[in-house]
């Protein structure tokens, strides 16, 4: 271990920033445990919340096992209180338990009265998401009439984190037409309700009946589908879970194809049961013949951060025994050489209670190195040789803060390198943006002898006072107070040697919240040909910035470093377009053995932050319900405009290491082509000039997402089953000059329906199929609708009075005016419009 590596070391107090780590989630005998729910360090201390979690869970695990039928329930659970909270008895330190392996996070809502339950999912379909947020509002029962009984609320949610399903409601379109009949986006389609629509004016509310376009054949705006209180039907969990009668997933029997939800589109028309039927768990269970016990609960309480540095290099692994309490404790484990012992410390690691995360340096590192990060909840890390990368800077920059409040957090702003030769210059520009700026450090090493160094702050006042040792080959300046916002400027210079410069801070101020990069892989072992997706997430607070460029640097155990621009255009390995999570596949293996990931994310003219949170996977807002003949409205749901961006200037610069992964049989040089192109997953299509079809989409690769497919194959169908299961047999449509564009280009396809019947009310289905020079083909894509509707040639119809911009006092909202007799009446007429059952 020379004296460069070693120079490192000084940074852990600055670089413990925070990173995604596993979730501790086991499966035992039916029942869910190591659960972590985590109170956010801003919630006010309120011992209530404690007891509210405790009932949400216990209802939910009874929920979830009538559910499933007899096979989960959840086992016991550990709630991570804040430090700032009062100590008490009953609470005790966490073992593995951090807010970075949270699978609930209980926080304030952003913004204030937005307290939709929703889950992170940045994969596909059947791929676990990240975590579950809720509110203590939510939580309280405080938001019962929006979202129904919060043990209900939180199985939806369980959904989307433990098996990858997705809602079955469509909050941007909420009616579809089918066989010329409008018809609203529910699972499954035997759920009763009326469509109306609420107008006010001048402070007074009424209820009309929705009027439809005659141009779509759709509802007008503001539409919406209320469900009668009072429901016969078991499904499905997806869509209404707060409906007294549901209590099952739809399954291949009652689920709703047709509905243009992301169930549908992500699942490839697949039932959530189906999707659930396919995960592991379900596998490796059977139903439950006896009544299980109730959840179980560990209040935990965050305490001061013990962390231990351990280097090995002698391949003795007997410095890890244990000496001193460890529950809660982090061992930091740097090795570079074999060790062929690490397996016989694996039952002691688990009994130990601490977290390890493993820094494999170099190309000689144990293999079941790795093993150690997997059973403690740790993070794994590789470092090469080759200084010019920082990769074991990056490797500590990546080190979870476990259990520290955001604004505590140290902030990478900078890492890069460069071997110089002839007394080049080493120049650049680091961006402190207004979020940050407290305890600004810039750290610069070398390999032989201390360079020059010049670094201007933003005003162009050249700075002094860095501290050189000569003996570690590295320098530091600590900026004092709050660094100038603004560009930073500096310039190295050296002969024949390697120099690296860091920059890390801290928020600003512990009020506003700082812009952060989380990055990660979707697996840490990755098989050849099977694609790796890297992502990057970009959050100030709860709100995504959009539009920057960002960018993921891979580098193998050969040294070689693979540049990956990383998108947001909700296609390819992108699950949601414009929600602050970029990514993208990886394909370009060039060796067996370990890589590392680092991303780096600049933001500029381009870059915007959005106010308010995207439509996230969540429970379904409840506009209102029927009961006794009676509608009774919610308030309106927090408006969530797409188009809500600060388009205000955005500029940041951020580097994140992701961790590392494990790539095997990966076949000796030339590689081949075993790559498909992508799978297109935004298809869209819609009527042009009468009986033309418009299509969009996203073009594919070659290889996934990279490069340009070689030809496209459409085809069409009036059968939506048909088109799915037997796709080579649906009708082909030419698309002779039709020639593809590279990789995320946009795709436009305009041609006229032949040998299929296309009249008023017909619904055609359209899908796609790419295909590579090699003839690989991708997935079938999504599958896009269109339903033909020609306008009818009869006049307008005049009005009724009570169809006219007057309120309707009969049916006047929180009127104190009586007739019942009136407003039965009334609602006889409203009730016509009821959407029949099939």
């Amino acid at each position: 271990m020379g004296p460069f590596k070693s120079s490192v070391f000084i940074l852990i107090l600055h670089l413990l920033e925070g990173a995604l780590s596993n979730s501790l989630i086991q499966l035992n005998n039916n029942g869910y445990e190591g659960i972590v729910v985590a109170i956010d360090p801003n919630v006010p201390e309120d011992e209530t919340l404690i007891q509210q979690i405790k009932d949400m869970v216990t209802q939910a695990s009874l929920y979830l096992l009538e559910a499933t039928g007899k096979r989960f329930y959840f086992k016991n659970v550990a709630i991570l209180i804040p430090e700032t909270w009062k100590t008490k008895a009953d609470y005790v330190r966490p073992k593995l338990e951090t807010y970075k392996n949270a699978d609930v996070l209980v926080a304030e809502s952003t913004p204030p009265g937005n307290d939709e339950p929703y889950t992170e999912q940045m994969g596909n379909c059947g791929e676990k998401g990240e975590r579950i947020h809720l509110t203590p509002d939510f939580i309280a029962g405080k938001k019962l009439a929006e979202y129904g009984p919060q043990g209900r609320a939180f199985v939806h949610e369980w959904a989307h984190l433990r098996w990858g399903v997705f809602d079955e409601y469509n909050n941007d379109e909420k009616f579809y037409l089918s066989n010329g009949r409008i018809q609203a986006v529910r699972c499954s389609a035997g759920i009763t309700g009326t469509n109306v629509v609420k107008k006010c004016q001048g402070g007074s509310c009424y209820t009309k009946r929705c009027t439809f376009n005659k141009v779509t054949g759709l509802y007008e705006k503001g539409c919406e589908f209320v469900l009668q209180s009072r429901q016969t039907e078991k499904a499905s969990i997806m869509f209404a879970q707060h409906v007294d009668s549901i209590v099952e997933f739809c399954t291949e029997q009652n689920h709703n194809k047709e509905a243009p939800n992301k169930q549908n589109q992500k699942c490839n028309l697949r039932s959530t049961w189906e999707v659930i039927r396919d995960s592991e768990d379900f596998k490796k269970t059977t139903p439950m013949t006896t009544q299980p016990p109730n959840p179980t609960f560990s209040l935990l309480q965050i305490g001061q951060r013990i962390v231990c540095l351990v280097l090995d290099k002698s391949g003795s692994m007997a410095v890890i025994r244990k000496k001193y309490p460890t529950d809660g404790s982090e061992i930091v484990l740097l090795t570079d050489g074999e060790d062929n012992t690490i397996s016989g410390c694996f039952n002691e690691v688990k009994q130990s209670g601490a977290i390890i995360h493993t820094v494999a340096l170099g190309p000689s590192a144990a293999q079941e190195l790795e093993e150690l990060s997997k059973m403690t909840g740790g993070l794994q890390t590789y470092a090469s040789d080759q200084v010019q990368n920082n990769g074991l800077i990056d490797a500590f920059g990546a080190l979870s803060s476990g259990n520290g409040a955001v604004s505590q957090r140290s902030i990478q702003l900078e890492s890069k390198g460069l071997t110089l030769q002839n007394s080049q210059w080493m120049n650049g520009t680091v961006i402190v943006d207004s979020t940050v700026g407290k305890d600004t450090l810039f750290l610069i090493t070398w390999t032989m002898q201390p360079p020059q160094i010049l670094l201007w702050d933003p005003s162009g006042q050249k700075q002094g006072g860095f501290v050189v040792d000569k003996n570690t080959k590295m320098a530091y300046l600590q900026i004092p107070g709050i660094a100038k916002v603004g560009t930073w400027k500096y310039s190295l210079q050296a002969s024949s040697q390697t120099l690296t410069l860091t920059v890390t801070s801290r928020a600003s101020n512990a009020t506003l919240p700082p812009i952060t990069v989380t990055s990660k892989t979707n697996k840490d072992t990755s098989k050849f040909p099977s694609p790796l997706v890297v992502y990057a997430n970009i959050r100030q607070g709860a709100s995504p910035i959009l539009r920057a460029s960002v960018t993921a640097l891979i580098e193998s155990v050969n040294g070689k470093t693979v540049t990956l621009e990383l998108l947001d255009n909700g296609a390819g390995a992108d699950a949601t377009k414009d929600d602050g999570v970029y990514s993208r596949y990886f394909t370009t293996y060039d060796t067996n053995g370990r890589y590392s990931v680092k991303v780096r994310a600049l933001g500029g003219v381009n870059a915007a932050r959005r106010r308010v949170i995207p439509q996230q996977s969540g429970a379904l807002y409840i506009p209102g319900w029927i009961e006794n003949d009676e509608i009774q409205w919610n308030p309106p749901r927090p408006e969530i405009n797409k188009d809500d961006v600060q388009h205000k200037q955005v500029c940041f610069s951020r580097t994140s290491s992701g961790g590392s992964f494990v790539a095997s049989d990966v076949p000796n040089a030339p590689i081949p082509d075993l790559f498909p192109p992508g799978q297109i997953t935004d298809l869209k299509a819609e009527i042009h000039g009468g009986s033309l079809i418009n299509l969009t989409w996203t073009a594919p690769g070659d290889d996934y997402d990279h490069g340009t497919a070689h030809k496209y194959i459409i085809r069409i169908s009036t059968s939506i089953l048909d088109l799915r299961d037997k796709f080579n047999e649906s009708l082909q449509v030419n698309t002779t000059a039709l020639i593809p564009k590279e990789a995320n280009s946009e795709e436009v396809f305009l041609f006229k329906p032949e040998n299929i019947t296309f009249e008023n009310g017909t619904d055609l289905f359209i899908a796609i199929q790419a295909v590579d020079k090699v003839d690989l083909k991708s997935e079938i894509s999504n599958i896009a609708r269109v339903s033909l509707f020609i306008p009818p040639q009869t006049p307008p119809e005049t009005p009724s009075p009570d169809e006219t911009s007057a309120p309707c006092p009969n049916i006047h909202i929180n009127s104190t005016i009586p007739g019942i007799h009136i407003l039965k009446i009334m609602w006889k007429w409203i009730g016509e419009l009821q959407l029949s059952i099939a």
